[in-house]
């Protein structure tokens, strides 16, 4: 046993392979950053460290057992965070059609568009979508708080050491999209049905997320 971790081993492979799997916040950091930049995926990837350290605190903090012995307020958070996914992503084919219907770089429609996303923070949208992902939830909800014995002193030091694992984790996962995401950037520029077509494939992924998250069950 490790700082009262019971399997540190089983749990970094498995964090690892669970943070590799395509979720709402991956794509959301990797669509950022190929439309607006490293800068502002790295903003994105703020967003998504600060939700995922809040449901960590939660999930240590007895939330995770609260939201297993109570099916309804489970429910709630369920179809809460499905219908704000769903929004996203409905957000982004609207985009996507926006621009197939508007070619021209030049134009005001394109135009309307460039300046809402120059609007919206990704740092508050990203942190949103933290919360509200379905991988993360069942993630500490089932896997997270397995791998601390409750009968260890300090079990506050065997979260922030599972915690630290995830985070390191997701930051060089996040850092690899986000420099991914900027290469493609360059190709998307010059071509804005390229660039369309990403966002009408993120932006189906996230209803798609949504209703994954809808017909989620404990277990």
């Amino acid at each position: 046993m490790f700082f009262g971790i019971t399997d540190i081993w089983t749990y970094v492979a498995g964090a690892f392979f669970i943070i590799l799997l395509p979720g709402p916040n991956s794509l959301y950091v990797l669509s950022t950053a190929a439309q607006r930049g490293v800068r502002q995926g790295y903003r994105g990837a703020m967003g998504v460290f600060v939700g995922d350290t809040v449901l960590m605190v939660l999930a240590a903090a007895g939330v995770a057992s609260l939201l297993r012995s109570t099916p309804i307020l489970f429910n709630v958070v369920k179809y809460a965070g499905a219908a704000y996914l769903a929004w996203i992503g409905f957000q982004m084919l609207r985009s996507a059609w926006r621009s197939w219907r508007s070619p021209d770089a030049g134009s005001g429609t394109a135009a309307t568009s460039d300046r809402e996303r120059a609007a919206e923070s990704p740092f508050r949208k990203a942190l949103i979508v933290s919360l509200m992902n379905p991988k993360a939830i069942l993630f500490f909800i089932s896997f997270f708080i397995q791998f601390v014995d409750p009968a260890y002193g300090t079990p506050a030091l065997s979260f922030l050491i599972l915690g630290a694992i995830c985070q390191l984790f997701s930051a060089l996962y996040l850092s690899v999209l986000i420099f991914g995401g900027t290469f493609l950037a360059d190709r998307f520029r010059a071509r804005r049905g390229l660039s369309a077509g990403l966002r009408t494939g993120v932006g189906a992924l996230f209803i798609g997320f949504g209703a994954r998250l809808a017909t989620a069950t404990l277990g």
